[in-house]
């Protein structure tokens, strides 16, 4: 059963309670939003791996620590960040500060940089996984949405060959999700299109 926003009386799939207005707005207005623009594919990549164990609200929280952290993601810049300026990173409390987390977004910088030289650009060769166009989904509750799919599988597959972290098939999907490639909304969503 899909809740009603309290704050203005919308179906929505998450974003519902008082004090997520953010969040709604995040939903309504970005997410399953298909995006082709290969800055806002890297900074949702990154994002996505940034997630990893904790929820989707705190890292949307930390997005604009997060832009001023790495650059707005510009992916050459993040690409050459040193290890100093990693490290650095490590006490900026606008971020998540996992080590890891942090190093990977270099390192899949490089890797997304060798992906749009291969392709044209990182957004040919990510939706190319769907056909050029969004699977819509007919979901009525949001337990039936998968986790995970053989697209998710194979991406994150070749995500993780090309060089990749924190690209596991789940966070893959999550990223799908985010960046339009999977249209899940619930079918009583105000924002579902059949």
């Amino acid at each position: 059963m899909m809740k009603i926003s309290e704050h203005d009386g919308k179906k929505r799939c998450f974003g519902n309670k008082p004090g997520q207005e953010f969040y709604a707005q995040y939903h309504d207005e970005e997410w399953a939003v298909p995006s082709r623009d290969d800055r806002h594919l890297f900074e949702m990549l990154i994002l996505e791996g940034a997630q990893a164990g904790l929820s989707w609200e705190t890292v949307l929280r930390k997005r604009v620590g997060y832009q001023a952290a790495f650059y707005q993601f510009d992916v050459e810049k993040v690409a050459k960040m040193s290890d100093e300026e990693l490290e650095a990173l490590r006490s900026n409390e606008a971020i998540i500060r996992n080590k890891l987390k942090i190093y990977s977004a270099r390192k899949n910088a490089r890797a997304f940089i060798e992906i749009q030289k291969e392709f044209g650009s990182f957004s040919q060769y990510l939706w190319a996984y769907v056909d050029h166009k969004p699977q819509v989904n007919h979901w009525t509750q949001f337990k039936a949405v998968p986790v995970t799919t053989e697209i998710s599988d194979a991406l994150s597959k070749d995500l993780k060959k090309r060089g990749m972290s924190f690209v596991g098939s789940t966070i893959i999907y999550a990223y799908m999700q985010a960046v339009g490639m999977v249209n899940d909304h619930l079918t009583d969503c105000w924002c579902y299109k059949s």
